[in-house]
């Protein structure tokens, strides 16, 4: 079984930055990506950041110039640092992954809070 562990999160000024951590443990063959995704109160889940496994990434246009998805191969963990935050980057992150242990599977973190405040 996999599972994911995330860090980092919490309260912020406008401007400010966090860096948020997911660390994927268990039986992990190969990672097709890894990423963060957020929910806002009353909205749907959306995609923060992406990265495959051969190192491509994929950001959402709101967070385009402000947020580093990053990568540590040998400890399967994604990091996200996030500058220049703004309120409407308030939500919950959750950390997913898309990966082979000893079947394909896509997994979810427990979610951390990340409030920005004006």
């Amino acid at each position: 079984q996999v599972q994911l562990e995330e860090s980092g999160g919490g309260l912020v000024q406008a401007g400010g930055s966090l860096r948020l951590s997911c660390a994927a443990s268990g039986t992990i063959i190969s990672i097709i990506s890894m990423g963060w995704y957020r929910q806002a109160p009353g909205k749907v889940r959306e995609l923060v950041a992406t990265m495959s496994g051969g190192g491509g990434t994929n950001y959402a246009n709101s967070v385009k110039g402000r947020f580093t998805i990053s990568r540590a191969n040998a400890k399967n963990t994604v990091y996200l640092q996030m500058n220049s935050l703004k309120p409407e980057d308030t939500a919950v992150y959750y950390c997913n992954a898309d990966l082979y242990g000893r079947t394909r599977g896509v997994y979810w973190g427990q979610g951390t809070q990340v409030t920005v405040s004006s």
